[in-house]
């Protein structure tokens, strides 16, 4: 095995962002030479339109079910341990909320599997019953707006930061000689096959025409996966909104060490950084962009919801109805911060899939070519660790239950709705988020 990875080359498309630079990092420390090891983004690392570039990102235990569980904890140790990893997570804590009766009953659920686990969880987690016991942990949040509130503390929760994270990743990786392709050489234009066998894969070309050639292509470019290659629906791409508001030193002070304080109605904030911003989001289904779009492979021109990058329509905000949830957020957590000015206003792309869990796994039709996302906006905490699984996958030795969960699943369920409560709107019909003159309908 270890000659096989010596000598064995790799493509990682979409390595600049979460996924894709998870897998580089594990391959190189699996033993593949680093210059066999080829990075393609259309930005460097930390690449502009990777969800993971982000000032944080939310750190916890998920425990849908015991594949979800295994992860979490793995993730949780490379953070905590691993020597790249733990300058990044800030373990402030973790609150999550809510406050309807369904909610609430929701959340007790959620609390009994943690104690169900088996994982220890009972000991770093707790029930908080009260305004009180919420108040203890948080204590500058309004008790005025917290009424009726039950909540799950987490010990061993807080944020991630996450840019930061991915960025250390490409300095290990650039100062080990792995190789590079940004711009319209890093930028996905189809799969190059073998002469001989037209369902091997043997490289990738690029939209400036650049052909690389690689004994295994992963193909972990994100959101804009579903609109690259033909996923048969299993995945839609979704943007989720945020904004940054700009602390004074004293009050940047006081909120320091604040946990990361989440509602379910309402959405989330993290402590200020070092620059003293705090980044607030809303809570809801998340927005769609569907055009009719020809994936590599789709017979025909079909409905595919296809991000809009902010990096290249740096003008790009949200809609006018994500302000008012925004400002609604700051007005529940952050009331007296009511009346600053937010700035940052940004759309997020994730790609959810039917049931959220991620699709991982070899292409049905190619040989050779590996797929990698399916985030369902969850994937950020599993950076130290998805890359190792992803390289399993590429080696044959994925775990069966991995493999299982992770699988080519066409018509398995509506990715557009996913698991959430309720349907994604379209940006077509959400005014408000361009103002570059062309409308806010394409």
């Amino acid at each position: 095995m270890a000659a096989s990875r010596k000598d064995t080359k790799v493509i990682v498309v979409g390595g600049g962002g979460t996924m894709g630079s998870s897998t580089a990092l594990h391959l190189l420390r699996a033993g593949y030479t680093p210059s066999n090891i080829t990075i393609l983004d259309t930005y460097p690392i930390p690449s502009a339109q990777s969800a993971g570039n982000d000032l944080n990102k939310i750190m916890g235990i998920r425990l849908r079910n015991k594949v979800d569980l295994q992860l979490s904890l793995e993730a949780r140790d490379m953070w905590r341990n691993d020597e790249l990893f733990r300058p990044f997570f800030h373990n402030t804590g973790r609150l999550d909320c809510e406050s309807s009766e369904e909610g609430v009953a929701g959340l007790r659920r959620e609390y009994q599997a943690l104690l169900d686990a088996n994982a220890g969880l009972e000991e770093t987690h707790e029930w908080l019953d009260s305004e009180d016991a919420i108040l203890a942990k948080a204590p500058l949040l309004p008790r005025e707006q917290i009424k009726g509130w039950k909540a799950i503390w987490s010990a061993e929760g807080g944020w991630l930061a996450a840019a930061k994270a991915i960025n250390a990743i490409g300095e290990e990786l650039r100062s080990q000689g792995v190789k590079f392709g940004f711009g319209g050489a890093g930028s996905f234009k189809r799969p190059l096959f073998a002469a001989d066998d037209v369902s091997t894969c043997v490289g990738v070309e690029t939209v400036d025409g650049t052909q690389y050639r690689a004994d295994k292509v992963v193909l972990a470019a994100g959101a804009w996966t579903p609109a690259l290659v033909d996923l048969e629906e299993q995945c839609c791409s979704k943007a989720w909104v945020y904004a940054h508001m700009q602390l004074t030193p004293e009050e940047a002070a006081e909120y320091k060490g604040c946990p990361v304080v989440y509602h379910g109605d309402v959405g989330f904030f993290f402590e200020p950084n070092e620059n003293r911003v705090i980044k607030v989001c809303d809570e809801f289904p998340g927005f769609t962009r569907f055009k009719q779009h020809q994936p590599y492979s789709a017979p025909a021109p079909k409905p595919v919801s296809v991000p809009r990058s902010h990096a290249q329509h740096p003008t790009d905000t949200y809609p006018d109805a994500s302000e008012q949830s925004i400002r609604k957020a700051i007005s529940t957590f952050l009331p007296r911060f009511k009346d600053k000015p937010l700035f940052n206003r940004a759309l997020c792309w994730c790609t959810d899939t039917a049931d959220s869990a991620l699709l991982v796994c070899g292409h049905p039709r190619w040989k050779n070519f590996f797929l990698a996302t399916g985030d369902s906006g969850h994937s950020f905490k599993l950076l130290p660790v998805i890359g190792k699984h992803v390289v399993e996958l590429v080696e044959g030795r994925l775990a069966d239950d991995l493999a299982a969960a992770w699988r080519w699943r066409p018509g398995q369920g509506d990715a557009r709705k996913s698991i959430r409560a309720a349907p994604a709107k379209d940006l077509a019909d959400m005014p408000g988020w361009r103002h570059d003159g062309d409308g806010a309908s394409r």
